[in-house]
């Protein structure tokens, strides 16, 4: 058997006042994926806990079944994922430019995220490239107009806070060593050089001639670089050894590919074009005919992209044009017996309020020739509270997903020397030559 994980990134959402509190998907005209919950398993889904908004990596590293505690960091694998060398012993860290205004020795943010073309942005880059401090040595990588990769190397860590206050008019903030981590002289060092880096860029950028020349055009000068989520390389057991699977991403966006590839996973890297339906349909026939594959990541960022214009009615028509893209799955996918298909999200995105994600959970549904088909007839996050799926939380998904497989172990059997979750292991054959 195979399975067919579809994930649409940020489906969940809050009640809107527009919908008389309904969310878009409840809202939304979804005959497709309505079909697919009547003839599954349904429930809710949490990849840590309710009340908790999750970003997309990290709740992806623990949908395919891995500890939170454990993850590498997005810096790190959104630059790997693009294609970034990050060393060993790397720190690799977000960051972008910003306008800010000076008040009281402070750094007030004024446009976070300002627009730029890639061919000015990089000019003002150029500027701030490259920076030693301490031993410290820090390296500006340019990604996609105003963003980018800051690469430390020397004796550095990653346990460090974020720079970028993200909502405007806010203090850019120190950046701290953690000290639920254990804040060694390590890390108090590579936040004191960070924090150097990032005063002496506002000083370089200041006196640009790009900015001088903004500011006669009454334009904000792009005048600082803000830093979040730093990361490096972790020691990871590959997603086939640890899930007895060989698993496959369809998917777009440098951190799917960058996590995806650091598990082990194949990764077939697609692009999004506007044409949400037809993207959508041709990574589902993709997984239909990936025999070669047993786990089958598919992956779309629409929905999330949606509620983040704080827009519900928007997100309500992605959500309906995803849902005729579903045909495929109804018509070319389930009638598969040997398919398991799962459907759900990685995190709520509110296409109201203030917060960027949310901590709602998302629905799910389970198609398959060994689920218990339940009463729910809807796909939604109120539909499917009803189903035998209940609530369900982590690396229980990838757990449920190899008992529908039929390869899930029972609990007490031990076929290898590690207790891995599936079965039959990879375990050695009573050998005569060896015993006999």
């Amino acid at each position: 058997m195979r399975c067919i994980l579809i994930i649409l990134d940020g489906l969940g959402d809050r009640g809107q006042d527009c919908f008389d509190g309904k969310t878009p998907l409840y809202a939304g005209y979804t005959p497709h994926l309505d079909h697919l919950a009547s003839l599954g398993m349904n429930g809710l889904y949490h990849t840590l806990m309710q009340g908790i908004p999750m970003s997309s990596e990290t709740a992806h590293f623990i949908i395919f079944g891995y500890d939170l505690r454990d993850f590498p960091g997005r810096g790190f694998i959104e630059a790997i994922g693009e294609g970034v060398e990050v060393k060993k012993n790397d720190v690799a860290i977000l960051c972008h430019l910003s306008s800010v205004q000076r008040v009281d020795d402070n750094l007030i943010l004024r446009y976070g995220c300002p627009d730029l073309s890639s061919e000015h942005a990089k000019i003002l880059k150029g500027a701030i490239q490259s920076y030693e401090s301490d031993g410290i040595r820090i390296n500006l990588v340019h990604s996609k107009k105003i963003h980018g990769f800051l690469i430390l190397n020397g004796k550095v860590s990653s346990s460090i806070t974020d720079s970028d206050p993200i909502y405007e008019g806010r203090p850019v903030m120190e950046v701290m060593p953690i000290k639920q981590e254990g804040a060694g002289t390590v890390s108090v060092k590579t936040a004191e050089a960070l924090n150097r880096y990032l005063i002496w860029c506002h000083q370089k950028l200041s006196a640009h001639h790009m900015n001088k020349e903004r500011t006669t055009s009454k334009l904000l000068p792009i005048n600082a670089l803000v830093t979040q989520r730093a990361g490096g390389k972790r020691q990871l057991q590959p997603f086939r050894d640890k899930w007895g699977l060989r698993g496959l991403s369809i998917s777009s966006g440098a951190i799917y590919w960058g996590l995806c590839e650091e598990l082990g996973m194949d990764v077939v890297k697609v692009k999004d074009t506007g044409n949400i339906e037809e993207d959508l349909k041709y990574r589902l026939r993709y997984a239909r005919d990936a025999h070669d594959y047993n786990f089958i990541h598919v992956h779309t960022k629409m929905p999330d992209e949606a509620g983040h214009t704080k827009n519900p009615w928007y997100k309500k028509e992605v959500i309906e044009a995803i849902d005729r893209a579903m045909s495929v799955a109804v018509n070319e996918i389930i009638p598969d017996r040997e398919i398991l298909l799962v459907v759900s999200a990685d995190h709520s995105t509110a296409s109201s309020g203030g917060m960027i994600h949310t901590g709602e959970t998302v629905p799910l549904t389970m198609v398959g020739k060994y689920v218990r088909r339940d009463e729910v007839g809807h796909f939604n996050e109120i539909a499917c509270a009803k189903g035998s799926l209940g609530i369900m939380k982590g690396k229980e998904l990838m757990y449920m997903i190899l008992n529908f497989l039929d390869m899930a172990k029972m609990q007490g059997l031990m076929d290898t020397q590690i207790d891995q979750p599936y079965y039959p292991g990879h375990f050695n054959p009573l050998n005569f030559k060896k015993y006999g």
